[in-house]
């Protein structure tokens, strides 16, 4: 249910660099309360009206360092995103999002287990997509949200 909760309300907003805009980004937090460690953030499935977004065009910042690809998050074993802690979830789009409102779907995808399982070792080899299910951790279904650009 705290999926529902993931992404901070009013936070989807287009980011401009020199005037131009490149893209988008909106703030989400953790689902699992113990945090995890940054390398095990294995990134989002992200639709927005209809257009999936995979994690080429996304990138990760957290604990005031600049945004990362999820590659080079996963070198950051000694790094932990707390619970409490907002994340920004940059998106690159040419143009970013039009103003208004939009259909959001969206889940988590941590690499985060209870113990060893059988998928570990594949995971750091070959990390499963987000939205499929596999590495879902604290969030097990892809969750709707209506947000708004301004």
């Amino acid at each position: 249910m705290f999926d529902n909760y993931l992404i901070r309300p009013g936070s989807l907003r287009n980011e401009k660099v020199n005037g131009e805009v490149v893209g988008f980004s909106l703030a989400v937090r953790h689902a699992n309360y113990r945090g995890c460690f940054v390398s095990l953030h294995n990134g989002y499935f992200l639709s927005i009206d209809g257009v999936e977004y995979p994690n080429s065009v996304q990138t990760f910042e957290i604990n005031g360092k600049d945004p990362r690809s999820y590659e080079e998050l996963s070198h950051a074993v000694y790094e932990h995103w707390d619970y409490g802690d907002d994340g920004i979830l940059h998106v690159a789009l040419h143009g970013g999002l039009k103003p208004g409102k939009h259909t959001v779907l969206f889940q988590q995808s941590v690499l985060a287990a209870y113990g060893y399982l059988p998928t570990d070792e594949e995971w750091v080899k070959n990390p499963p997509v987000p939205g499929k299910g596999a590495g879902s951790d604290k969030t097990p279904y892809v969750v709707k949200y209506e947000l708004t650009v301004e």
